[in-house]
């Protein structure tokens, strides 16, 4: 059977797609309405959920007949290069992303539980260490870009940390990440296979030798996970917790160092760092339209009929940028609601996520005060992919700071006795940066 959609869809990739998405929304708003018809590859494609209440409906399960099983699709999905890229990020898998009801419940309540358990000033310390030993390496030379160089390692040193994982091994992990979320034909396919070869070396790993850590906690959940159910809520961790936090970073700085009133700010301005924040959550959220449902029956949504089986994903980036005829201060969270989703699969981790964030932004602009980009803001690159919004790099330039020179800097905040390895390369285990499992002995 033929999965059918509406003709003349739009293309969530290409060119145009990747340096203007807002445009293709509006366009797409134009024709279509709420619910439009796009492609997310060649031959692959899908409704788009680009209305806020249209959102919302879909993510607050409105009418009882939004499911997140992927399996229905998946086997009807074209034998093609597009198609077994969309499986890198749309496959069912037995984990919180992919399940309802009760079994979702299960997978949430381990999730919520063990994200508990990290410790906010702990956590806040392991960031503040992790983003001055970055700033060491270039805080000197007077440019950087501040994707590769800052944003990306950032969530993945701290989220090595959190689930019990050498520094060591952070190149292949960002290697696999990057290539499964572009889903770009083979790599994506390559990514997939690097990425659950990691996972499974970590688990086999504590397994056998049990920590204080996110995947020890996982393993020890009075839940009882299975091996394979320990694996897939990792992969969920990382895979949400990592990519998606990069990209908030940057897109969050890239708004602050181009934009009068937060550059202002890092000084004397009026809007704060999390009003950058939440206007990058609104506008640019890093999961732009990973939003994933399926009906369980044929339903007539928004003037869009919608068959079974038939993939629907809800567009956080257009939902939070529909035009609304409503000042902007009316909103007390200035738009940026459906920037970590809302109802039953809202994200888990907002809080934890949020302060890695506030803290390693607020960390950089404290050492680099008059950060500028070395081209506007038009011209910089963004990664490909129909999932996501994030930047490929963000060159930026500064006044160098010197390791001899006196009052605070990424050096005299060096603090020895900290918990987290000061090299990228140290293996040293963290010490007591989270709290034991109550349920252990």
């Amino acid at each position: 059977m033929t999965l059918r959609y509406l003709p003349d869809a739009g293309k969530l990739y290409g060119p145009e797609w990747t340096r203007d998405p807002q445009s293709v929304y509006a366009e797409l708003r134009g024709r279509h309405g709420p619910v439009a018809p796009v492609e997310i590859a060649p031959g692959v494609q899908a409704h788009l959920v680009i209305g806020y209440q249209a959102a919302v409906d879909v993510l607050t399960n409105a009418g009882g007949v939004w499911s997140k099983d992927s399996r229905p699709w998946q086997v009807r999905l074209p034998e093609t290069p597009g198609a077994a890229a969309a499986l890198g990020m749309l496959a069912h898998r037995t984990n919180v992303l992919y399940s309802d009801g009760a079994e979702h419940a299960r997978y949430r309540r381990v999730m919520t539980d063990c994200y508990s358990m990290i410790q906010p000033h702990r956590l806040r310390d392991m960031v503040i260490e992790v983003a001055d030993s970055l700033l060491r390496r270039f805080a000197a030379t007077g440019s950087a870009d501040l994707v590769t160089e800052f944003a990306r390692p950032i969530p993945l040193r701290v989220f090595n940390l959190l689930l019990g994982r050498p520094d060591a091994d952070s190149a292949a992990l960002i290697s696999a990440l990057y290539d499964m979320m572009e889903a770009d034909g083979e790599a994506g396919a390559r990514g997939t296979e690097a990425y659950y070869r990691y996972i499974t070396e970590l688990i086999e790993a504590k397994y056998a030798d049990r920590g204080d850590d996110l995947t020890s906690w996982f393993i020890d959940h009075p839940a009882g996970l299975t091996r394979q159910e320990v694996l897939e809520a990792l992969v969920v961790t990382l895979a949400a917790g990592f990519d998606p936090m990069a990209s908030l970073i940057s897109n969050t700085i890239s708004r602050m160092v181009s934009d009068d009133r937060y550059y202002n700010s890092l000084s004397n301005g009026a809007l704060s760092t999390y009003d950058a924040l939440l206007e990058a959550l609104r506008a640019e959220p890093p999961m732009a339209n990973y939003g994933p449902y399926f009906t369980t029956r044929a339903v007539d949504f928004h003037g869009t009929w919608i068959q079974p089986a038939e993939l629907v994903l809800v567009s956080y980036a257009a939902a939070n940028t529909e035009p609304t005829h409503l000042p902007d201060d009316l909103r007390s969270d200035g738009g940026a609601y459906l920037g970590f989703g809302a109802g039953a699969h809202r994200c888990p981790a907002t809080d934890p996520a949020t302060l890695i964030a506030m803290t390693a932004i607020e960390r950089l602009t404290a050492h680099l005060s008059d950060l500028e980009l070395t081209v506007p803001r038009e011209e910089l690159h963004w990664r490909p992919g129909p999932f996501i919004r994030s930047l490929a790099h963000l060159p930026v330039q500064f006044t160098p700071i010197r390791p001899d020179q006196p009052g605070e800097s990424p050096w005299s905040a060096q603090n020895p006795s900290s918990s987290t390895p000061s090299e990228p390369t140290s293996q040293a285990r963290p010490a007591d940066y989270a709290t034991a499992a109550p349920w252990s002995s």
